[in-house]
Formats: structure tokens, sequence, C-alpha cells
């Protein structure tokens, strides 16, 4: 196998895993789905229209997304906001992940020495 086929595949699935994490930290605030990709993108998360909307209904049959239509602007959008389970299971995963992310740089340390 090629080194980069398997990183880029490696990759994709850490991406994969923290996406759900990022985007319910950005949806303490409505916004729409294209909003959502520039603001992760942005802040350094790839993010792309195609995986993102399915998540977004994902996490809305979930009970962790709530959305509304808004038609008051030139075109209709629809808007997603966490809901109260959404941050409550926003600030678990946040744990998990300080914990997970300590754990590794501990490892990483360990192995440097």
């Amino acid at each position: 196998m090629e080194k980069d086929s398997v990183l880029s595949s490696m990759v994709s699935e850490l991406r994969r895993g923290t996406l759900v994490l990022c985007v319910l930290s950005q949806l303490k605030i409505p916004m729409y789905g294209y909003n959502l990709v520039n603001t992760l993108n942005e802040k350094g998360i790839a993010a792309e229209a195609n995986t993102l909307y399915p998540l977004l209904r994902r996490l809305e049959s979930q009970e962790l997304l709530e959305s509304s239509w808004q038609t008051d602007g030139p075109k209709p959008r629809k808007y997603y906001q966490t809901t109260e389970f959404g941050n409550e299971i926003c600030r678990q995963l946040k744990q998990h992940w300080d914990k997970t992310v300590s754990s590794i740089n501990q490892i990483f340390e360990e192995e440097s020495k």
C-alpha cells in the first residue's frame, strides 16, 4: 500500500470522529449549513457540504439539533442549533476529548524520552 493513501484514509477517519464535536460546539448559535461549512473551514476543520448535511440530518434525528426555516431573506435557509440535550452531549464529548488528548500527549511524551 502507498503511504499517502494509508495516511489519507487514517486522517479521514480521525476527522470524521471529531466532526460531531466540532459541529455541536459551533451550533450553540443558529447557523445554516453553508455558513457552518465556512466557519469550520476558517477554523482549520476541513468540512464539505456533502459530508456535513447528512451529519446535520443525523444529529437532528438524534435530537441533538433542531432546525427551522428562515424565509425572510433573498432565499430560504434552514438554520440548525443545538438542543439542550445536544449541549449536554457536547459538554460530555468535550470531557472525553480532553481526557483522550491528555492521554495521547502523555503517550507521545513518554515515547520521546
